[in-house]
């Protein structure tokens, strides 16, 4: 799994993020009831953004306001989803997931983007078959004192596929239809995630230094401010020596 972490949490753009990221949840949660219905009890999709959002203080009106929407008790935008694919510097490939009102702005944006950091934007399916979708959930191991064995036995007995261990944290990976029930196991055990959620997972990593590094993480960030993208899966690996020069 790729060891880069959050760009955006830097000193000066944080409140910014935190922002960006509301409006992004309320999007998701828009979409959700309106796939899966109003009713988080029965939508396993709308119950998990509504915890998200509440992890980073939405308001609750906020989040009413957006299943209402999605129920279409109040009006609102109508969002489609859609995923660019395409290179990045230092050949990294990338997927841009994105939640848009207009398909024509927001390719234009993402072009753009790939554009000015040395990347391309490619055809549908170019980079797609380096990923495997799974379900992720991640603990935080300066925030438990949980220890591998534990882990392990717990996750794979809740049907997980494979524990992965780093120093800073426990990555439990599910096949997506089992994410749900994975997760619902080990929360009545009374585990906490740091993030719990469906990704693209890369089969294999790019390593990446310097200027490509540089760019790479200038291309992130360019993507964490725009709304429409709601999260960007990559190959890329940046080694923590490379990234702590890269912050100095």
């Amino acid at each position: 799994m790729p060891k880069f972490k959050n760009f955006a949490a830097r000193k000066g753009v944080a409140d910014r993020a935190k922002n960006n990221q509301m409006v992004k949840i309320g999007r998701q949660i828009m979409v959700a009831a309106r796939n899966g219905g109003a009713d988080p009890n029965g939508n396993f999709k709308l119950k998990s953004l509504i915890a998200k959002g509440r992890a980073i203080n939405m308001p609750i009106d906020n989040i009413e306001r957006a299943i209402k929407k999605g129920a279409g008790l109040l009006e609102g935008e109508a969002f489609e989803e859609i995923r660019y694919e395409g290179y990045g510097p230092g050949g990294v490939a990338v997927l841009v997931h994105c939640l848009t009102d207009n398909r024509n702005r927001t390719g234009a944006e993402v072009r753009a983007a790939f554009n000015k950091r040395g990347g391309s934007l490619g055809e549908p399916n170019c980079v797609a078959w380096m990923f495997d979708e799974k379900g992720v959930l991640t603990i935080d191991r300066t925030e438990s004192d949980l220890d591998e064995d534990t882990v392990m036995m717990a996750a794979l007995e809740a049907g997980a596929e494979d524990v992965v261990i780093s120093e800073e944290e426990f990555e439990i990976l599910t096949a997506p239809s089992d994410f749900e029930a994975v997760k619902t196991a080990l929360d009545e055990q009374g585990f906490t995630f740091s993030n719990a959620d469906v990704q693209m997972v890369p089969k294999n990593t790019v390593d990446v230094a310097g200027d490509d590094a540089k760019n790479m993480l200038k291309l992130l960030e360019v993507f964490e401010e725009n709304d429409d993208v709601q999260n960007v899966s990559t190959n890329m690996e940046i080694d923590d020596a490379e990234m702590e020069r890269l912050h100095n």
